[in-house]
């Protein structure tokens, strides 16, 4: 395996350390005295500051503003962020554009690509279904009337809702085909309700009743919405990578500092022992992240499809970022409980993370299937 960057590729990486430098984990409220949102909307001075550093358009081609790199860039920026625990929709909407991009008509494409990649308008994905567990594409049904389609159905814990100007959603058909419908906000038809993710953020329940799209804003497309997941699973992996390994800093930090019987504890044993477990989680999961961005961004065949290599990081990815931040906790002593220390926000993150991502053991059943329909030689 060469997990060697491009050129392109780290000066992307390069310019959102740039970016996120001066960003602050504890910016906004804690979650954990909280009893809402802990902020009205995203961080959008930040957002500003992405969108002139062209990094809210790499996925796009140059006619549309941006610089045409691949899921493997995105990833690199997104695991910047998750170490400032920047609050803004960075991952939804590139993914909502690129499958605009990749799978949506001309019209679309004109309205919605060169405003997103400038930050002037946000995208977002509802991706997790009526519970959250059930398949995001099962919750909401897709019709065809005349010119029109008729959505109706409820998609739960969508990202940012309440502040994208219009969200991306799949509903099936009755011939069996998911459609990725473009639904603007406070579009007729639509509610959006309030719910609260783990970390404080503002969540949304968008319910569709009979709601009407033309037949422009609705991508009908073979394979948009499985490639669309893979890549927001992907950049889910990436935001659990750059988080899990801020948080082993921060605890090999501390650990170095903590005297215990005239000795630092990060020279005891147990707490090394422990601390090299998750060393190793965090290399597992970089491991499988890049082997997942690179099938999504090259295409390259493989003996399982990308879905497989996206599973496995997944897998990897659920089980690890709650492994770091347990021991982080563990390790910390009651400091890490304390709401005046980042720690506890990092892991209500990855908390919110795990969550999204769904229990390691679906993805297992998953990876058992396509091997099953794929055995290997």
């Amino acid at each position: 395996m060469d997990f060697t960057f491009t050129e392109e590729q780290q000066a992307a990486a390069e310019a959102a350390r740039g970016v996120f430098a001066g960003v602050a984990p504890d910016a906004v409220p804690s979650p954990a005295l909280t009893p809402g949102a802990v902020a009205d909307t995203y961080d959008q001075a930040l957002w500003a500051k992405l969108a002139d550093a062209d990094l809210l358009s790499l996925l796009l081609d140059t006619r549309y503003g941006g610089a045409g790199l691949d899921a493997i860039a995105l990833c690199l920026v997104l695991r910047e962020s998750a170490r400032v625990l920047a609050r803004v929709p960075l991952l939804e909407s590139s993914a909502a554009a690129a499958a605009v991009q990749a799978y949506g008509g001309e019209e679309a494409k004109a309205d919605l690509l060169a405003r997103a990649g400038r930050g002037e308008m946000v995208l977002t994905v509802a991706a997790h279904g009526r519970t959250g567990h059930d398949p995001a594409e099962q919750a909401v049904t897709a019709r065809q009337d005349g010119g029109t389609w008729v959505l109706d159905g409820v998609q739960t814990a969508v990202p940012w809702a309440h502040d994208a100007d219009v969200t991306l959603l799949p509903a099936h058909t009755g011939t069996g085909r998911t459609v990725l419908a473009l639904v603007p906000r406070g579009h007729e038809g639509t509610v959006l309700a309030e719910q609260f993710s783990t970390s404080g953020e503002r969540l949304g329940e968008l319910r569709l009743e009979s709601a009407r799209l033309a037949a422009r804003d609705v991508i009908d497309a073979e394979g948009a919405w499985e490639w669309l997941r893979d890549l927001l699973a992907t950049g889910t992996c990436a935001l659990a990578l750059g988080l899990g390994e801020r948080v082993l800093r921060m605890t090999g930090d501390y650990t170095g500092k903590r005297e215990q019987f005239g000795f630092p504890i990060a020279t005891f044993q147990a707490v090394a022992v422990q601390a090299a477990d998750r060393y190793i989680d965090l290399r597992a999961m970089e491991a499988t992240l890049w082997q997942a961005a690179w099938r999504i961004s090259s295409g390259a065949p493989g003996p399982l499809p990308a879905a497989g290599d996206v599973a496995v990081a997944k897998i990897w990815a659920a089980e690890g970022v709650r492994r770091v931040v347990q021991t982080a906790q563990h390790l910390h002593g009651g400091f890490g409980a304390d709401v005046d220390y980042p720690l506890h926000r990092y892991h209500a993150w990855a908390k919110h993370l795990e969550l999204s991502l769904g229990p390691a053991s679906a993805h297992e059943e998953a990876l058992g299937d396509l091997l099953a329909t794929h055995p290997l030689a």
